[in-house]
């Protein structure tokens, strides 16, 4: 099988037989389930490492320095995989995974944890790239749909099973297993796509965009860095602060400037002439933004305001994850069936900002039944937004640039994870640090020494413990208002998304059409 097939003259996108695709589809499956499996065994443990290693107002960049290394070699991946081909770099990618989830079990401070974190995220940047990109070129994008809701089911499988196996091993075991158990699962991927992922290497003259790559990590570093220490470590005008802005601002002129000049840019900027593929990728970021910046900080909420064991505050996710592989699935069937797609990220998009202002009623005696209707309607949304943009993207750009449009894509919605992540981690210890300073004026608790571990806060004095779950309370109910207006804004965005036919396996009337009308400029 040709590793990019032509789908006849309508330049649609790639397609393979489909026994082919679905052989290698749960080597592909594996190696998402890794890279989800990862970010959802780690949240579930966060309270019990920094109780273990200290620092609860670091808690954040356990997560920040895995997104931020992956968001900065995404689209790195992407290109790559375009010039040398999607077998090599998927495979190289999980090799540099596993051996940053070594290092971040065997870590013994907090800044050992964060730098393996970094590791492990400079090869998580590769897989779910890789395995998008390895999809969009076997199969057009009418029936990828039908893909995208396996991908989905396995992403949900991951983050079900995230929570209950992190919880078990951080109860029974010892949160380092967390990071171990990616071992077996990520080396069971590596052999199965090394015997049944058989495309053929393509030998491509090509000038690698290197210069273009490490402007954009700067420009983006230097971004989480400012939004990660603004008014927190540093103050607001401070010389640190500013120069962090003055680098991010250079640092992204001089990209731009350069992916003009250079021949083979590692993210070429016409593909945002066209209106889908901006309109998705910045719903793509306002999405990690208030997703993933938000749900970093349920497990501290859960094991401690709740009373909840790690494997319980796993548990407490499951409603989400059924919501979402609910819908996820729904929304592929009716892509590939009926071809549309245009009033799924509306209404996901709504859904979600419901759900959003909902979260922000989380207070120290909410119940459990309540907390969990109010996951389910987040799931709702997310299912219907999660994976819809990455086919609108895919269908929006030339079969040549799906692997470009893909790691851009990923890229947006990381770099609004991580910026998600730094701004609402910020949120959430100053108003934590704020409130604990009101109610307990003559308690000192050294949250940055560990000692909001559960295990920690479940054993406090009865008056203390009620004070400090409200505080932590407090500091959750600062974070989800500030993840309302990214939901909205999302929301307004999806009505400019433009319903252009999806291509299929080969050119119909209806597909020439669309053809012409994305020649033409359908964005």
């Amino acid at each position: 099988m040709a590793e990019t097939q032509s789908a006849a003259a309508g330049g649609g996108a790639a397609t393979g037989p489909r026994r082919e695709i679905l052989i290698v589809l749960p080597g592909l499956l594996l190696a998402l389930i890794i890279a989800m499996l990862d970010q959802t065994i780690v949240s579930t443990a966060l309270p019990r490492i920094v109780g273990d290693l200290g620092g609860v107002t670091h808690l954040s960049w356990v997560v920040t320095s895995y997104i931020l290394a992956s968001t900065i070699t995404t689209p790195l991946y992407g290109k790559l995989g375009d010039l040398y081909g999607r077998k090599r770099w998927l495979m190289t990618a999980i090799v540099i995974f596993l051996i940053g989830s070594a290092l971040s079990g065997l870590a013994h401070s907090m800044a050992m944890l964060i730098a393996f974190r970094a590791v492990q995220g400079l090869g998580a940047g590769g897989l779910m790239v890789g395995v998008i990109a390895t999809i969009g070129d076997m199969v057009s994008p009418r029936e990828r749909g039908q893909y995208m809701g396996y991908m989905m089911s396995a992403m949900m499988l991951a983050m079900v099973a995230g929570p209950l196996v992190g919880g078990y091993i951080t109860d029974d075991l010892s949160w380092r297993w967390i990071f171990y158990i990616n071992m077996p699962v990520g080396g069971a991927a590596l052999i199965y796509l090394w015997l049944t992922l058989h495309l053929p290497y393509k030998k491509v003259e090509h000038k690698i965009d290197y210069l273009g790559a490490g402007v954009l990590a700067v420009a983006a570093t230097a971004l989480i860095l400012l939004t990660t220490w603004g008014g927190s470590q540093y103050p607001w005008a401070s010389t640190q602060i500013i120069g962090l802005a003055v680098i991010t601002v250079v640092a992204t002129a001089a990209f731009l400037y350069i992916e003009t000049r250079v021949e083979e840019p590692v993210l070429p900027l016409h593909v945002f002439r066209n209106r889908n593929f901006s309109v998705a990728s910045g719903m793509s970021f306002l999405a990690g933004l208030a997703m993933l910046g938000a749900l970093t900080f349920l497990p501290l909420y859960q094991q401690t305001v709740q009373g909840l064991s790690a494997v319980g505050s796993g548990l407490m996710l499951i409603p989400m994850m059924l919501g979402v592989t609910a819908t996820s699935l729904i929304g592929g069937f009716i892509m590939t069936r009926t071809g549309r797609y245009k009033a799924m990220p509306i209404i996901g998009s709504a859904i979600m900002s419901v759900a959003m202002f909902l979260l922000t009623g989380l207070h120290d005696n909410t119940s459990r039944l309540h907390s969990a209707i109010f996951f389910v309607i987040l799931g709702i949304g997310m299912g219907f937004l999660m994976q819809i943009t990455s086919v609108i993207v895919q269908n929006s750009v030339e079969p040549r640039d799906i692997g470009v449009a893909s790691s851009a894509r990923t890229f947006f919605q990381q770099i609004g994870g991580s910026l998600g992540v730094a701004l609402l981690g910020a949120v959430f210890a100053r108003r934590l640090t704020e409130s604990m300073t009101a109610k307990l004026p003559g308690v000192h608790l050294n949250a940055a020494g560990g000692q909001l571990d559960p295990t920690v806060v479940n054993h406090l004095p009865g008056p203390v413990k009620h004070d400090v779950f409200s505080a932590i309370a407090t500091a959750i109910d600062g974070v989800f208002w500030w993840t309302v207006p990214a939901a909205v804004l999302l929301f307004v965005l999806a009505w400019f998304i433009k319903e252009v036919p999806l291509r299929g396996r080969a050119p119909t009337a209806d597909t020439e059409a669309g053809e012409l009308e994305y020649a033409a400029g359908a964005g």
